[in-house]
């Protein structure tokens, strides 16, 4: 069976964001599950070491974000979007033609089927596949993370971009759901909201990140009391970060060490002075392991938070929202759930205090198998056959 892993980046080595590290687990399954897979996608500009792995198609290079682009770009993708009459994020992905996909496409010989993961490629480029059968990853609700960014926008063109982006997006989304033969989600509120709940029609995917590196207590070098890293630009994330910033750092007592790791705008560094900003870093993994407690905030968004899933993989002692859970099926002894912005601090400075390290090795394993037998079951019920390999 060979199915092409349709995508906006292509994997090119260690994965570093958590669409990444997502898109790498999903890839890893669907192999192992006895698929022959062929990537096509955009490679990401300006990424110095590059491992991109063979039967990788790649159709440009592109830098998605959209607080990186200078204001020319900016411009660019909105003319897109508007002339096309599609999201700001599948306009971006017209850095290649329709055309130039196709003959891609043609260039890979049989192909069996396309795995649409997520919506910014396929809202460009669906058409192109139209003749093959496909199956939707959706990673989130997007339309839905768009509204809860709308409503966190501080100016008005912002709120109309996120409530067109939101618009578009439920379209699209619901035209992906109704013509997949089989769709995945990350949690299982997600397959309600996208009218799929049912097991003939989606399955969750329990994703895994890192090898798990569990640790008995006292054989890591803290450095801060608390540690976090995300891709702050992405709007669910930063309402997340705001909302820690803002409402829980005010109530956690003097000298209680916050490290913050990300792409997190210069002016949240001048606003909260007793927050160290370290931008990016080597090693995200030690980074976080440099905390006594991790905090997991999120606090808008669908889908999973791979941040959580790290942290239990690591076995890192946490304080959790009850956002940052979805899609969790079972909960660390180490890791305490607030939602209120005083018990979050009163949580962290308590974790911190007397922080215990658990062996994250049983949480991989089982989310491990559980992904596995997710992908078989969609995969059984989209028709592939997967013993038939296209040469």
């Amino acid at each position: 069976m060979h199915l092409i892993f349709a995508t906006s980046i292509v994997p090119d080595g260690t994965p570093k964001s958590g669409y990444e590290i997502a898109n790498a687990a999903v890839l890893d399954a669907l192999t192992r599950a006895g698929c022959r897979m062929s990537v096509m996608g955009f490679a990401w500009k300006g990424r110095e070491e590059r491992q991109i792995a063979d039967g990788t198609v790649v159709l440009g290079e592109l830098d998605p974000r959209t607080e990186a682009a200078d204001g020319l770009t900016k411009l660019g993708w909105l003319a897109r979007s508007m002339m096309r009459g599609m999201t700001f994020s599948s306009a971006k992905m017209l850095l290649a033609s329709p055309g130039e996909v196709r003959r891609a496409l043609e260039g890979l010989g049989r192909v069996d089927g396309v795995v649409f993961n997520s919506v910014q490629f396929a809202g460009a480029f669906r058409r192109v596949f139209a003749d093959l059968p496909c199956i939707y990853v959706a990673h989130n609700v997007e339309h839905l993370s768009a509204l809860q960014s709308a409503d966190a926008a501080r100016g008005l063109v912002g709120r109309f971009m996120f409530r067109r982006e939101a618009r578009l997006l439920k379209a699209l989304e619901a035209e992906l759901c109704a013509q997949a033969r089989f769709v995945y989600t990350l949690s299982e509120e997600d397959r309600r909201l996208l009218g799929v709940a049912d097991d003939r029609r989606s399955a969750v995917l329990p994703l895994v990140a890192h090898e798990p590196a569990g640790s008995g207590p006292g054989e890591r070098q803290t450095t801060h009391d608390a540690a976090l890293i995300g891709t702050w630009s992405w709007a669910p994330n930063r309402i997340g970060l705001d909302w820690f910033l803002e409402e829980v750092v005010p109530h956690l007592p003097e000298g209680f060490r916050i490290a913050v790791a990300g792409d997190a705008p210069a002016d949240l560094a001048q606003r909260h002075g007793r927050v160290t900003f370290v931008g990016r870093v080597p090693d995200a993994v030690e980074f976080v392991r440099s905390g006594r407690v991790v905090p997991l905030i999120s606090r808008a968004g669908t889908g999973v938070q791979l941040k959580t899933i790290e942290t239990f993989e690591l076995g890192l002692p946490s304080v959790a929202t009850q956002s940052a859970l979805r899609g969790i099926s079972h909960k660390p002894e180490n890791c305490i759930v607030a939602d209120d912005p005083r018990a979050f601090a009163e949580a962290l400075v308590r974790a911190a205090k007397n922080p215990v390290d658990l062996d994250g090795r049983a949480f991989h394993m089982a989310q491990r198998k559980a992904l596995d037998t997710a992908i078989l079951h969609g995969l059984d019920q989209a028709g592939f056959n997967r013993r038939d390999k296209a040469a």
